[in-house]
């Protein structure tokens, strides 16, 4: 049985990584949450250990150290500018770490944590739960068997509504969350490299508190992106069916369908990083670096391939920010 600590217990992703953690059979030993409405944990380990202070959190993994109950993996479900720091300490705890996406919000920090790997012996596992979709492993293989130097245009539409509350969130905060291409762009530029090989040109045309649009060039794709939080550029049929949440990818016109089977994918990824199969540090490599160029990039504007949502007016923020 593998032993399990939990940062970031309160949180929305949380319940996922318990479920993966009781799925593949691991005991939940203790969780650390600054907040402590935490309940959920009942429904999966209720006899874990909880703490609201690192401190105690610490001391008690600590004590454990040579134990039966010594800790094997720390998973890290915490706000996204906080994933470096708790994926050092569990390396530091001599665990393996499971880390929510994005695994950092910088290159370099990659690569200190790999100097940390080396040193601890340890690894640091990202979720990049998208590479074990059904559909998009099998647009991968579709890609790799076609003509070698066929290049795609691929155009990816990613609408999820956010209340005022994001705002007044650290997810409001591109210091901390790396803005809107890394809150809820990152796992889906994984996965447009992962299929379709590594960037040569990244372009910038639009970027605002509430959407960020732009143009990949990839060694296999053209993709035009756009992303956006903003309840009110939700296609009609999507307001109609009282859904809050519209993605869709095009590639050469045709509609790529990878709607259902989410959920899952955390379980799959849990038991592939436990039979030694996870996605590492330089798997999360080249989606780090284009949300990190994307939140540093100058937007050009809405000229040159850009993606046709990019036009959109520009909605007032609630708060009445500037950009």
């Amino acid at each position: 049985m593998n032993n399990f600590a939990i940062i970031g217990v309160a949180g929305y992703i949380a319940p996922r990584h318990l479920r993966a953690i009781k799925d593949t059979g691991g005991k939940l030993i203790s969780a650390l949450d600054r907040f402590d409405s935490v309940g959920i944990i009942d429904s999966f380990f209720p006899q874990a250990a909880f703490f609201t202070e690192h401190e105690l959190f610490d001391r008690h993994n600590s004590k454990l150290r040579g134990t039966q109950e010594a800790i094997d993996h720390v998973s890290v479900c915490t706000p996204n500018y906080l994933h470096d720091a708790h994926c050092r300490y569990g390396l530091r705890l001599g665990a393996d770490v499971i880390c929510e996406k994005p695994l950092v919000l910088n290159p370099w920090n990659i690569d200190a944590l790999q100097e940390i790997e080396r040193e601890t012996g340890r690894r640091v596992y990202n979720i990049l739960q998208l590479r074990l979709h059904d559909s998009i492993v099998a647009l991968k293989k579709k890609i790799e068997a076609g003509p070698s130097g066929k290049i795609y245009d691929v155009d990816l539409t990613y609408i999820t509504s956010r209340g005022n509350w994001y705002y007044t969130s650290w997810k409001g905060d591109e210091r901390k969350s790396g803005g809107i291409a890394t809150n809820i762009g990152v796992h889906f530029y994984d996965m447009l490299t992962w299929v379709f090989g590594s960037v040569r040109s990244n372009v910038v045309h639009v970027a605002a508190h509430d959407r960020v649009a732009g143009y990949l060039e990839l060694e296999h794709a053209r993709v035009r992106y756009f992303l956006s939080i903003n309840e009110a550029l939700l296609p009609a049929d999507a307001v109609e069916g009282e859904k809050r949440t519209y993605r869709t990818i095009e590639i050469n016109g045709e509609s790529f369908e990878f709607s259902e089977g989410f959920t899952e994918l955390h379980t799959e990824s849990y038991r592939r990083i436990l039979a030694g199969e996870g996605f590492g540090l330089d798997e999360a490599r080249n989606s780090i670096q284009i949300v990190h160029d994307i939140r540093n990039a100058t937007p050009i504007g809405l000229r040159g391939d850009y993606h046709p949502m990019a036009g959109c007016p520009l909605a007032p923020h609630p708060f009445g920010w500037k950009r």
